[in-house]
């Protein structure tokens, strides 16, 4: 080891506040090697390197730091450290590269523990284990993205490499850059003038100045505010200040995210502002999980699940890393009258688009009057870090659509279908930047791994529609099913199966192990760029991808969070509902829905047998675990299912409906009857129905909501009025179904000369 080499590697980072990464590359030796440059920083002069601020995430080491398991690696969101070890050699994980990378602070050191570069692609590990679908083997894994990752390390600036075998140093990753330029001098922003002096004095950038004087617009409510930044830009410093002043207002502040080590930033600057404007008078734990102020003001910690049952009583509530929260438990804190959500943007997450694309429409819904604000300079580290550089791209983390105006004519007309194959996307980087952060801004949760999937996926392709040579649309597919009957067999029994999401929920919850034997090709994702969407081409690339694979598998299908909006989309292009989930994906907030296309015989045997027996079965969830979700969700996933479940309905039950629909029968004498209809009806859209008929029969009969609770729901002046309104949403039902038993009840009450009985 090049002691000298690693003192200036640091003295550099310390000098230019910006971060170095190290690699550590060879067979053996590692953790020598690691203690010995750690020790090395630490006890050079002019460095920023602690012994005690250092984290080593992975296998025991015994250097005398902390030590976390890779999957701990998330209680370091929020908090920095001098220096982290990531030990990458027995898997590499990109979510936990790029969780950890920004954990780093500027002055400090990154440190990458590797097998040999040149063998690191070849090699198989833990992750690309998960990378590898049954019946697939492992070696059907390419790694393609540590190839890439390795070409990114031996090419960017600020890293150096160390070669453990011949222990020579083969980059000394010294820049050579020069001291940033000084900031100018930070101006007060024109909504400051309320705030004192010391909350201003705390803020390190104008960013963050602006950014409080925005902020003080809380002290009205309902008010919410999102604050958006990358990693290192100070968001939690900024609620940190602004949660000191509402404290020393007497104001009760809850402060909530992922982990409440995620919270420490934003603790240490309320130490350091409350004690200046007024007096601390006790703090609990450390980190800290409540602090009191002498005025009598008070903040707490609480964990995100018991959030929901103090938000009505806390003055102000504060979200940490709230992109890492799922949409459920986000929409419990809008109860709040004001609300800070402070997040992050091209971070390990991606974009962080289960706040952007879920959360958001919640959030413009609510009561609340909206700022949002977004920092832009650093104060972690210094503007340009190369390792923050690294690590975008790498990871492409900033990954993003080309602009619009460059594919703003794209017709399903003029597009061209193409194979995006990983090696293709390997060698091609602006394609493969297009493509993925197309993925990346349309969907919720897009992460690091997915671009190792993208790349190394045994099971997975991707498919594209080009306008100009750049990508418009793209889709990730999921060869599933073929499963050998002796793996389903131990499906069918409780056993998970890697990356067959479809086959999975078919033969474990819903007991068909033969379901798991036809072969398919699920839709992962697929997003249409948004200055060209609404034209049909999600539909077009649907088509195409149907006529490249029908012919070698049974069945496409796909399964993701219900709207109704999207769902009908699917049904348009031939996707019809097989099951629904009973619970909300913890992500997105929403429930799930699996639907299947079949393209052969066996394909809609499958088809047919769920979708029957969906039809069948949903009525009685719908009363049960699915009885206070959206009618409008309902509506369109039962519009979606292709077999209507048979009407048996016996002569009599017919003239308890007919009378109740026409004359002055009651749907309380039996209501099984009613519900049946109404369910057949819903699924096989025949009727003649309004859509404030379909939420009707779907509170009131599918869900079996109290008719008050609908009545209220649904805008009617009481609970009689709902009930009216129920027997005439009864009578198009009556007139598509009906029998020549309901046919003559009614009749008697439409035409009073007819006094058949029937």
């Amino acid at each position: 080891m090049d002691r000298e080499a690693v003192a200036d590697l640091a003295r550099e980072a310390a000098h230019l506040d910006e971060r170095r990464l190290l690699v550590l590359a060879g067979e053996t030796g590692h953790f020598d090697a690691a203690a010995m440059a750690l020790e090395t920083a630490a006890s050079a002069p002019d460095t920023g390197v602690s012994m005690s601020d250092t984290t080593v995430v992975g296998p025991p080491s015994g250097i005398a730091c902390e030590h976390l398991d890779p999957q701990e690696s998330v209680a370091l969101l929020g908090t920095t450290r001098s220096a982290i070890v990531l030990d990458c050699r027995e898997a590499c994980e990109p979510n936990v590269l790029g969780r950890l990378v920004g954990a780093v602070d500027g002055g400090g050191l990154f440190v990458l523990l590797t097998p040999p570069l040149d063998q690191w692609a070849g090699r198989r590990d833990e992750f690309d284990k998960s990378l590898a679908v049954p019946p697939d083997p492992i070696d059907a894994v390419t790694g393609l993205f540590r190839d890439r990752l390795v070409e990114t390390l031996r090419s960017h600036p600020g890293i150096a490499i160390f070669d453990l075998a011949s222990d020579e140093l083969v980059r000394n990753g010294i820049t050579g850059r020069p001291p940033a330029v000084e900031p100018e001098a930070i101006e007060q922003h024109p909504g400051a003038h309320s705030l004192p002096d010391p909350i201003l004095e705390a803020c390190l950038t104008q960013d963050q100045v602006d950014a409080v004087g925005q902020l003080a617009a809380l002290k009205e409510s309902p008010r919410a505010a999102v604050l958006e930044a990358d990693r290192g830009r100070g968001k939690s410093s900024v609620a940190g200040v602004l949660a000191a002043w509402f404290v020393t207002q007497g104001e009760r502040i809850v402060v909530t995210g992922p982990k409440r080590r995620a919270a420490t930033a934003f603790f240490d600057r309320i130490l350091e502002v409350l004690p200046i404007m007024d007096g601390i008078q006790s703090v609990q734990g450390s980190p800290p999980r409540r602090i009191d102020a002498e005025s009598g003001g008070s903040i707490e910690y609480l964990p995100a699940t018991e959030v929901a049952s103090v938000v009505k009583s806390a003055d102000v509530v504060f979200v940490e890393e709230a992109a890492a929260l799922s949409v459920t438990l986000l929409e419990s804190t809008l109860d709040a009258d004001r609300v800070v959500y402070t997040t992050t943007v091209h971070g390990y997450e991606g974009s962080g688009r289960g706040f952007a694309v879920r959360f958001r429409d919640s959030l413009a819904a609510a009561r609340h009057d909206v700022l949002d604000i977004s920092l832009v300079e650093p104060i972690r580290y210094a503007g340009g870090d190369p390792v923050e550089v690294w690590a975008a791209r790498a990871l492409l983390l900033n990954a993003g659509p080309i602009p619009g105006t460059v594919i703003e004519d794209a017709t399903p007309e003029s597009v061209s279908y193409a194979d995006l194959a990983g090696r293709t996307l390997r060698y091609d980087e602006q394609l493969l930047r297009e493509a993925f952060g197309l993925l990346v801004s349309a969907h919720y949760r897009t992460e690091p791994n997915d671009l190792a999937r993208l790349l190394d996926g045994s099971n997975l392709a991707v498919r594209a529609l080009f306008q100009d040579g750049h990508v418009v649309a793209v889709a990730l597919l999921a060869r599933e099913g073929g499963i050998p009957p002796s793996l389903r067999e131990r499906v069918y029994e409780g056993h998970r199966i890697r990356g067959n999401m479809l086959p999975d929920v078919l033969m474990s919850q819903l007991q068909d192990e033969d379901a798991g034997g036809p072969v398919g090709l699920r839709v992962v994702r697929i997003a249409t760029h948004h200055a060209v969407r609404s034209r049909g081409l999600g539909s077009f690339l649907l088509d195409r991808i149907e006529r490249e694979f029908e012919a070698v598998v049974d069945w496409l299908g796909t399964g993701f969070g219900v709207t109704p909006k999207l769902v009908s989309l699917w049904h348009e292009s031939g996707y019809a509902t097989v099951h629904l989930s009973t619970s909300r994906n913890d992500r997105s907030g929403e429930h799930s829905v699996l639907m299947l296309n079949p393209t052969s015989e066996r394909g809609r045997t499958l088809a047919k047998r769920h979708g029957t027996w969906f039809g069948t079965r949903i009525g009685g969830i719908l009363a049960d675990s699915l009885a206070a979700v959206d009618p409008s969700v309902i509506r369109a996933t039962l519009e979606a299912v292709d077999y209507p479940p048979p009407l048996l309905i016996t002569p009599h039950q017919w003239r308890v409906i007919a009378g109740a629909a026409f004359g002055p029968g009651l749907y309380s004498v039996d209501p099984t009857p009613f519900r049946k209809l109404a369910l057949h009806a819903l699924i096989d859209g025949s009727a003649d129905l309004s859509e404030r008929e379909k939420r009707l029969l779907i509170r009131g009969l599918l869900q079996h909501q109290s008719w008050d609770r609908v009545a209220d729901a649904i805008g009617y002046e009481s609970r009689t009025a709902a009930m009216r309104a129920l027997g005439r949403a009864l009578q198009p039902l009556v007139a598509e179904y009906g029998t020549a038993v309901a046919r003559t009840v009614r009749r008697r009450f439409t035409e009073p000369g007819d006094s058949k009985s029937g």
